[in-house]
């Protein structure tokens, strides 16, 4: 028997474009294909010119080297300057904060993440099926990734 998440009767989220989840702490945004198309479009770059301005390759859980972007010394997304620069080609990564497994994986550490964002417990009401969509999206997505064999080359 599947046990009823804290979140069954939906939960409240609507970005107040505060930019506390895009500064102050260590983290990686992993990018997609289309997100780094995306950017770089945004950007007015070509894709190689964008990841080596913007980008830099990280080692996942699984060993494997994932494209992230860069964060400034100060630990601030590199695309963050007073305000997201690219807000409206931002990565399916910010798009879909704070509907993400570790923030979802109980009230306790969804609480711990409201904590720093005024944008959560308010505004909007999302349904646990609109929820797990957006779930189920970060984990069907297949980010930019390289052998370690590769690991000098651009893209």
């Amino acid at each position: 028997m599947k046990k009823t998440p804290f979140y069954a009767s939906g939960l409240k989220f609507s970005c107040k474009r505060c930019s506390a989840c895009c500064r102050y702490e260590a983290g990686f945004v992993f990018l997609t294909e289309k997100d780094k198309d995306s950017l770089a479009a945004e950007l007015k770059m070509d894709i190689s010119s964008f990841i080596s301005a913007y980008c830099r390759w990280v080692v996942d859980w699984k060993g494997e080297l994932i494209l992230s972007l860069r964060e400034k010394s100060n630990k601030d997304c590199i695309l963050w300057d007073n305000g997201c620069t690219v807000y409206s080609a931002r990565p399916v990564q910010c798009v879909a904060f704070p509907f993400w497994r570790s923030v979802l994986s109980s009230a306790e550490a969804w609480e711990i993440a409201a904590s720093g964002c005024p944008g959560m417990n308010q505004g909007e009401l999302y349904t646990q099926e609109e929820i797990e969509e957006r779930i189920d999206l970060r984990g069907e997505l297949q980010y930019v990734s390289r052998s370690k064999e590769n690991a000098g080359e651009e893209s």
